[in-house]
């Protein structure tokens, strides 16, 4: 029937660009480098450094997941072509729409592991340091900030990745002023990166009697978190640190007592802070992490006097310097000014749906690197 026989073609688009799939992700590297580390567990010397066993252990599991889901799209793919094979022989329509499903699933998944293959930044595959800031606007921005800080849990809860909060200033009246969170989860910041910038929402402000339209901004730096490996040479004169009361929306998110922790770095100007711990000592310990990550990438790029080197084009929070915005009157519309991709259901963008969002930033990327 020539509903299946289209169904089949259009699956058969995705054949060649799966066997592609393969050699871009290096499925025969992988498993060479499986066999390699499964090998230093068997050796009885394995757990005398703990620390880089754990690591070995991670590492094999990260190889294997990603070997298992290739495999299991490419197994997807055959079932799907069964499947069709089968129904178009039977003639039976009632199993074209579960056809189209397979179809559709085998096409998403392979379009994911196609983009994975486009991190290949050195910081890539690190957990993601998410800052936000409320732009001028009082409780209208701040209302803004805590929306956005929402929307990037839920898109972390979404992936299965772990969404800490590790510093957080309430707004006057509602929201936030800022908040630092951890995202982490394998290639966060490969992803996270492209949403480093100024957000503009476009609203009737329920903070506003008169209802009118109102226009705020809120921005978002985006940072990878460094391994403890590495090593940075931090003076302790260069350091500036700070103690005060840890504060959070209702009181729920933080302890109450004075052991938040406020970093300063005297050279760069880097400020970091965390409350989320119960001591001084715990919250230093991260403020120490979150300084290192910053300053590790200053250091790669040489230019250790600047900091906008690694918090990429700091311009204001304001009109013109929005990489996207979110309409929700008089029409809704979620749109990206750098790749020109949109999506008119804003409550699901809100709701951490902003994938589309991110793919087109990555494939973008590739195209001018290409050209």
């Amino acid at each position: 029937m020539i509903q299946f026989e289209e169904l089949r073609l259009r699956l058969l688009e995705s054949e060649k660009p799966l066997e592609e799939l393969a050699g871009a992700l290096g499925l025969d590297k992988m498993n060479e480098e499986i066999q390699t580390l499964e090998a230093q567990t068997a050796e009885t010397s394995f757990w005398d450094d703990v620390a880089n066993s754990n690591k070995v252990l991670q590492r094999i599991a990260q190889l294997k997941n990603k070997v298992s889901a290739y495999e299991k799209l490419k197994t997807d793919f055959e079932d799907a072509l069964v499947m069709i094979e089968l129904s178009d022989e039977e003639g039976d329509l009632e199993l074209l729409p579960d056809c189209e499903e397979s179809v559709s699933a085998v096409e998403a998944e392979l379009e994911k592991q196609t983009l994975s293959t486009l991190l290949s930044g050195e910081y890539d595959n690190s957990n993601a340091i998410l800052t936000f800031h409320a732009g001028a606007g009082g409780t209208e921005a701040q209302d803004w900030c805590q929306m956005l800080y929402r929307m990037y849990g839920q898109w972390a809860t979404k992936r299965g990745f772990k969404f800490t909060t590790v510093d957080f200033l309430d707004g006057d009246e509602a929201g936030l002023k800022s908040a630092t969170v951890v995202i982490e989860g394998e290639n966060a910041y490969g992803y996270l990166k492209s949403e480093m910038g100024v957000h503009r929402l476009v609203r009737v402000s329920p903070f506003d009697s008169s209802g009118r339209r109102h226009t705020s901004f809120a921005s978002l730096e985006v940072m990878p978190e460094i391994d403890d490996n590495i090593e940075v040479e931090i003076a302790p004169d260069d350091i500036k640190m700070e103690v005060y009361r840890a504060s959070g929306a209702g009181g729920q998110k933080v302890n109450k007592t004075s052991s938040a922790v406020r970093l300063i770095h005297i050279p760069t100007g880097i400020v970091v802070s965390c409350q989320v711990e119960r001591s001084q000592h715990q919250n230093r310990e991260v403020c120490m992490r979150m300084l290192k990550s910053k300053l590790i990438e200053i250091k790669e790029r040489e230019h250790l006097d600047k900091i906008e080197d690694i918090k990429g084009d700091q311009k204001e929070i304001g009109w013109g310097s929005q990489i996207r915005s979110y309409v929700f009157m008089p029409y809704t519309l979620a749109k990206d000014h750098r790749t020109g991709f949109e999506m008119g259901n804003i409550n699901a963008v809100m709701d951490g749906e902003i994938d589309g969002f991110i793919n087109a930033y990555l494939k973008k990327q590739s195209l001018d690197s290409m050209e």
